[in-house]
């Protein structure tokens, strides 16, 4: 059995950057590039109808194992990371026992990810977290999520002993630049409930979400020094 903290460490390495203002989907070629090996994982397992199409959705079944009708339930997450920083090179660093106080990243640049600033990670003192040189996105966001189901995956399909009904897997591009969900099948899928594994706190569930819209104002007229734009620009 390959472990959450193992197979997220493993995926992080694939820099899953989607770009935005971009026509296709994905955004990004390299997309492709986790969405492929976690096909091929899968198939290892022996998880059914392992499909990757043309726009780097991955739908997957790992087949019921009870004789009696249940709701076939899913499970979601999306391969792309943000296009705000760098998803290459990353460079993971495990703190073991977390003393709960500001966490030094980067000692050279002067990167702190301080208390102040994010006042939930204190909430985290005495365990084991994982945190980058702070040049790039850790990628947790999300592929913790990706992890956490693919390591579901690998438990099921070696354990019969564990019964359940059929369960969906789907793997999204594009998240982050607002169009994951554009091409996503939902027939196809075939989930009668769905969750999507994606951030909150440990034993949080959202059962309602924000619609985020994104816009572009061009503006035309004098660009003038903001300290003397007054009734000017």
């Amino acid at each position: 059995m390959t472990s959450v903290k193992d197979r997220f460490l493993e995926y992080i390495k694939v820099d899953t950057r989607s770009e935005y203002d971009k026509g296709p989907v994905p955004s990004s070629k390299k997309q492709f590039d986790l969405a492929n090996l976690l096909a091929k994982q899968l198939k290892e397992m022996g998880v059914k109808d392992v499909e990757v199409d043309d726009k780097c959705y991955l739908m997957a079944t790992i087949p019921a194992n009870i004789d009696k009708k249940v709701p076939t339930i899913g499970f979601i997450s999306h391969v792309d990371t943000s296009p705000d920083a760098s998803g290459a090179n990353v460079k993971p660093r495990i703190i073991a026992d977390y003393d709960g106080k500001d966490i030094v990243l980067n000692q050279e640049l002067g990167i702190v990810m301080d208390i102040a600033t994010f006042p939930e990670i204190s909430k985290y003192a005495g365990q084991e977290i994982i945190v980058t040189d702070g040049t790039t996105l850790l990628g947790a966001d999300d592929k913790a999520g990706v992890a956490a189901i693919m390591a579901l995956a690998e438990t099921l399909m070696k354990n019969p002993s564990i019964k359940h009904g059929a369960i969906k897997i789907g793997f999204t591009p594009d998240e982050e630049v607002g169009r994951g969900a554009d091409f996503f099948n939902v027939g196809k899928f075939g989930a009668d409930f769905a969750y999507t594994v994606d951030g909150g706190e440990l034993g949080e569930l959202e059962y309602e979400s924000f619609n985020a819209a994104r816009a572009t104002v061009t503006i035309k007229g004098k660009n003038v020094h903001p300290g003397y734009a007054k009734d000017k620009m």
